[in-house]
Parts: structure tokens; sequence; C-alpha cells
């Protein structure tokens, strides 16, 4: 069944049709995509490609402790490859919000939850001396690494200058730009593969868009271009969350993501469902709804490097 075919099924809510009115805005942050007639999620497009010099440094420091403070945190130990580069656990202590996913980053308008880095180089930087991360002081992470005579050499074949902080941060962040997951099964089904989905799934994508949840997931990331309150509906029974906007997540790979919300409150993706129904939409999700557009959100996954 064709997207368009399946959404002459249902009446299009008013906050779905705003929701489209905003993907037209944030669609060119994505180059010329374009979308198929009346969606509001985009394909995935593949990752540009990056310097294999510089990606090989950042995987290597991604991956290594001595960069932490206390010489025992990795940005892998957050962001694990095994759980589609989250935290497999709730938040460790209550404050600290739970560690977005890496994947398709490269595509998100603002890194961060409160999106403070406007660049993957910027985040890279500051989770280094960021307390709540690395707690790491540069001057440390500069000796480790130049002192190290194999990350000397890489360095010197990569970059004209070197061991630079400038340096490890574009490195880090090469590396991130290649953590792309194109050619899901939805995507297939937006380029016209409409057989890559089910029909439970289908009928969970058109009740994600019946609900409204459009209105803030939509474009290349189903997510990741906008800040939006938590808690539009009703007041979210976190005083702190109340009181801020958080960059809306990618909807990417969520399935393989749990737990779920900033603080990682959600154990399941069906019980963070749930809580949008009634915090973001202002009505309660049936289970049965819950049950289908988990569905259709697991359509969203693939693994990185997958050909568009």
């Amino acid at each position: 069944m064709r997207p368009s075919e399946q959404l002459s099924k249902r009446k299009p809510a008013s906050r779905v049709r705003a929701g489209l009115a905003v993907c037209c805005v944030f669609a060119g942050l994505h180059g010329a995509l374009a979308a198929p007639a009346g969606e509001a999620i985009l394909p995935l497009p593949q990752a540009a490609r990056q310097d294999p010099a510089k990606v090989a440094l950042g995987r290597r420091l991604f991956s290594d402790a001595r960069l932490s403070g206390d010489k025992r945190q990795s940005c892998a130990a957050c962001h694990n490859p095994a759980a589609a580069q989250t935290r497999t656990q709730a938040q460790p202590r209550p404050g600290m919000l739970d560690a977005p996913t890496v994947f398709n980053a490269a595509f998100n308008f603002r890194l961060y939850w409160d999106g403070r880095a406007a660049t993957l180089e910027q985040q890279a930087g500051s989770a280094i001396e960021n307390p709540a991360e690395m707690a790491a002081r540069w001057a440390d992470v500069l000796r480790t690494v130049e002192q190290d005579a194999d990350y000397r050499r890489g360095f010197s074949a990569a970059f004209r200058d070197g061991v630079t902080r400038a340096n490890i941060e574009q490195a880090i962040a090469a590396y991130e730009r290649t953590l792309t997951t194109p050619g899901s099964r939805f995507d297939r089904y937006l380029r016209g593969d409409y057989g890559a989905i089910s029909a439970a799934e289908r009928e969970g994508y058109a009740r994600f868009k019946q609900a409204g949840c459009v209105a803030c997931h939509q474009g290349v990331n189903v997510g990741g271009n906008m800040y939006q309150q938590l808690g539009v509906m009703e007041a979210y029974p976190d005083r702190d969350a109340a009181a801020r906007r958080f960059k809306v997540p990618s909807l990417r790979n969520v399935a393989r993501t749990a737990p779920y919300l900033h603080d990682g409150s959600a154990a399941t993706l069906e019980q963070a469902i749930g809580i949008m129904f009634r915090y973001q939409l202002g009505r309660p999700g049936s289970k049965e709804d819950q049950a289908l557009i988990a569905q259709f959100l697991a359509t969203l996954s693939a693994p990185p490097g997958a050909q568009p």
C-alpha cells in the first residue's frame, strides 16, 4: 500500500498538519532529498565520505579510556556499539541525563539534550572536560596522546600539525560521521518498496501520524531537528525536566536503545510511547496503539553502513 493511500484512510488531526508544516521548514537542512507526497519522514541518505586516516584515529580515540580523568571511562562506555551507541542502564545517578545515540548524530541540528554543541567537534571537545562525562583536562589528554608512538604516527600522517586539541576533535567527529544507518526497511518503503513493511507496521505508522507524533518526529532523523518542552499537555512529574526544553531525539534505531526518555526511566518502547501519549499528546494511548506504533518504530532500525 502506498503511503498516500494509507493516509487517505484516516482524517489527519490539526497537530499532524502542523507537524507537516514544521517538516517542510527543517527538510532543507538535509540536502535535496524529496519526501514522498504527504510524508513527513525522509529516507536517510548515505553519509558523506570521510578521510580514512582520520576515521581510524577517531575510532581508536572513541574507545580509549586513557582520555578520561580516571583512565577508566571512554566515549564507548556510554555510547555502546552493542546497544546502538547508547548506555544500556538507566541514569547512574539522579539528575544525570541518558546518553543519546551517536548513530546518525551527524544529521541532528544540535548535539546534547540541551543542544549546547553545534557540531560533532564541539561535542567531542566538551565531553573531555565535562565532569559528568570524561572528567579530564585537555593538557593531560594531549600529553597522553602525544606520548603514544602509534598516535603520533597516525596524527602526523592525517594532519599537518600532528597532535592538537582541534585535530583530536576532528578525528573523533570524522569517525562519528561514519556511524549512519541508511537502508532501514522503512526507508525502503518510503522509496517505493511497499512490501518492505508488514500490514501491522503500516498500521502503526498510520497511528503514529494520526496521533500527531510527526509534529516533532520527522525529517531524515525522525527527530533531532527541533526543541520541545517535555510535558506539553500535562506537567511531567519531574520538576527539573519540566522546567527545560529538550532537543527532540531521533527515533532511528530506537527499538534497540532501551531504556528511554532523558532519564532512562522507561524500560520498554511501549512504556515510552504511553508516556508520550499522555504528556505530549494529551490523551491515553491504548495498548494496541502502543504495540502497533512500537512495531512501526522497529522498521527504522538498520546496521551502520547499510546501503540506502
